[in-house]
């Protein structure tokens, strides 16, 4: 008999969270193996598996893993190694216009590369770039905002909690009504840097500025082949699904046409790697090292947040959650501190279980208001800290490793999320929702 999920079950979920959160400022050296990573999955999502299984709801967290991970760990190793196979060397002058030129750059294409391809791709050129300047810590932060962050809102492609809400019923063409919040907040903080950048540049000392003008050097692409094979990653997930083949939704399909979009996904992968030249990966750092982390961190995500789901659904309406506001600022405090593709679950499960408003359009089973809140917050708060989103690590890491000083974890948040990030989210709010 199928029991009903109670509150304490939720535990492994916020244990597994927290842990994410907290491990890399703590146990910082420990937490970098992924062996460490994998235990901490492990002993959280086995006990929970095997509870929901004792009490008749085993085949809900067959269902998250198999439709859900597998999707979801399959498309981000797609366009990791696609965008892995890209790489971008050259410099030019660092001045304002061109910085700011990079940053758009980045910010239009990580919807259609998603946040960590395009902040892989284009880190490494922008520092390079920018290595005679002095102050650059704010160039930075601001590529953690617009490119690894704010600019994936606009396919399932460009940020994991999109492609999420996709699987749940969110077309892949519904996330071009978010253009419009898109553009203000890209063209806002693209000013506000290009104001910034300025100021600094005038603080630079005339010698750097001097190398800056006269040490250039072509910009030139490597591995371009693998701009066919993103293309065809695009194509396989607007394509491969049940709205354009009804028989993969199926009951009784068998399992070759249920996961079409896999295949054909795991295909690519395939194809970039024989038809990409070992030197452009090594020239892009590229290791299987990122992939796996997420892999392993998310195998325990998934497993351990059917319970809270469950829990969310079933008690949504005593929540007080009844606004897109709510929603944004909700979804966006959590993706702040926690990772925003389960947060975005998390909100639209609590949506989904609201009772029915008369009236209003419904996109994956919620008001299209409030979906579009969920997706929003997930994805521009996760710019808020660190630990928001995957790639913001991973390019402080790698600002870092070029002699870059950046701010501690409060530090991001107190010079920069707080006094710039968040007025421009309240202001989007305030038009939009």
């Amino acid at each position: 008999m199928v029991q009903q999920v109670e509150l304490w079950m939720l535990i492994p979920f916020a244990l597994m969270l927290l842990t994410i959160a907290v491990a890399p400022l703590v146990a910082e050296h420990w937490w970098e193996n992924n062996g460490n990573k994998l235990l901490v999955s492990l002993v959280l999502a086995i006990p929970t598996a095997a509870y929901l299984a004792h009490i008749g709801l085993g085949p809900n967290v067959e269902h998250q893993l198999l439709f859900d991970y597998i999707p979801f760990i399959v498309l981000l190793l797609a366009l990791f190694v696609v965008t892995g196979g890209i790489h971008i060397c050259g410099d030019v002058s660092a001045t304002p216009a061109v910085n700011t030129l990079l940053l758009g750059i980045g910010f239009l294409i990580a919807s259609f590369m998603g946040t960590t391809g395009a902040a892989m791709l284009m880190i490494r050129p922008l520092l390079q770039i920018n290595r005679q300047r002095l102050h650059k810590t704010h160039t930075v932060m601001f590529f953690i905002a617009l490119v690894a962050n704010c600019g994936g809102v606009l396919t399932p492609l460009g940020d994991p909690p999109l492609f999420l809400l996709y699987l749940r019923g969110a077309s892949f063409g519904w996330f071009m009504h978010l253009v419009p919040e898109w553009l203000f907040v890209g063209a806002l903080l693209l000013a506000i840097y290009a104001l910034l950048d300025w100021h600094y540049i005038r603080k630079e000392p005339a010698d750097l500025r001097a190398r800056d003008n006269t040490e250039i050097e072509p910009i030139c692409v490597s591995g371009r082949i693998n701009f066919l094979w993103l293309a065809g990653v695009i194509a396989s997930v607007i394509f491969l699904n049940a709205s354009y083949i009804p028989a993969m939704a199926a009951h009784d399909a068998p399992i070759c046409l249920k996961f079409l979009r896999e295949i054909a996904l795991l295909a690519i992968v395939f194809l970039s790697l024989a038809t990409t030249r070992r030197p452009v990966r090594e020239a892009n750092h590229f290791s299987w090292g990122p992939i796996a982390e997420v892999a392993i961190l998310f195998v325990g995500i998934f497993t351990t947040m059917t319970p809270a789901l469950l829990y969310l659904n079933e008690h949504a309406s005593s929540l007080g959650l009844t606004k897109a506001w709510q929603f944004f600022y909700s979804t966006g405090l959590l993706s702040s501190f926690l990772d925003n593709a389960p947060t975005a679950v998390a909100f639209h499960t609590v949506a989904s279980g609201l009772p029915l408003v008369e009236g209003a359009t419904y996109v994956a089973g919620i008001p299209e208001l409030l979906l579009k809140a969920v997706a929003l917050g997930a994805v521009f708060f996760g710019a808020m800290t660190y630990i928001g989103n995957g790639p913001n690590f991973m390019v402080k890491a790698i600002a870092e490793s070029e002699g870059i000083r950046m701010p501690s974890f409060f530090g991001y948040m107190f010079r920069f999320s707080l006094v710039i990030l968040l007025p421009v989210y309240v202001l989007t709010q305030l038009i939009f929702l």
